[in-house]
């Protein structure tokens, strides 16, 4: 069973955009960015996807902005898995200001296994069933009074 993860990180003054916030699709970069270190602490990373040639590809993503980032802050990239079945798991993100106590942004992403030649779907081996198994029903992933930090 895998766990809530929280990658720590500062708005750089690239993130920002011209109306002076973080622009839209660096939301989406960090949503990649936090699944790819999530699944590395999981054990079934870049490096096993290659051995076992085959991957988990974004085929959909749902993204709900709610308040904005300026540079300098302290935000927290959280997420966790909510799903699985043969082909496809499923992913959730919050993005924490831990300033002022303010979710910035929500999403969830759909992913699906694939055969890296081919590019074709695959049913997903033991390897990433196991890997990938959503949170215990019990945890909260909107309690951010508890910390799954990582610092990038």
């Amino acid at each position: 069973m895998s766990t809530i993860f929280d990658l720590e990180l500062r708005v750089q003054p690239e993130h920002i955009d011209v109306l002076g916030h973080v622009n839209n699709v660096m939301y989406i970069q960090w949503m990649q960015d936090v699944a790819a270190a999530h699944i590395e602490t999981l054990g079934l990373g870049l490096a096993q996807y290659l051995e076992l040639k085959h991957a988990m590809v974004a085929v959909e993503h749902h993204v709900q902005y709610r308040k904005a980032a300026l540079e300098g802050e302290h935000i927290i990239l959280r997420t966790w898995l909510d799903d699985i079945n043969a082909l496809y798991s499923f992913r959730q993100y919050a993005f924490y200001r831990p300033k002022d106590q303010s979710v910035l942004f929500m999403g969830n992403t759909k992913w699906a296994c694939i055969e890296i030649e081919t590019g074709r779907p695959k049913r997903m081996s033991p390897s990433f069933t196991q890997a990938y198994q959503p949170i215990s029903p019990d945890l909260n992933p909107m309690d951010f009074s508890i910390s799954y930090r990582q610092s990038e």
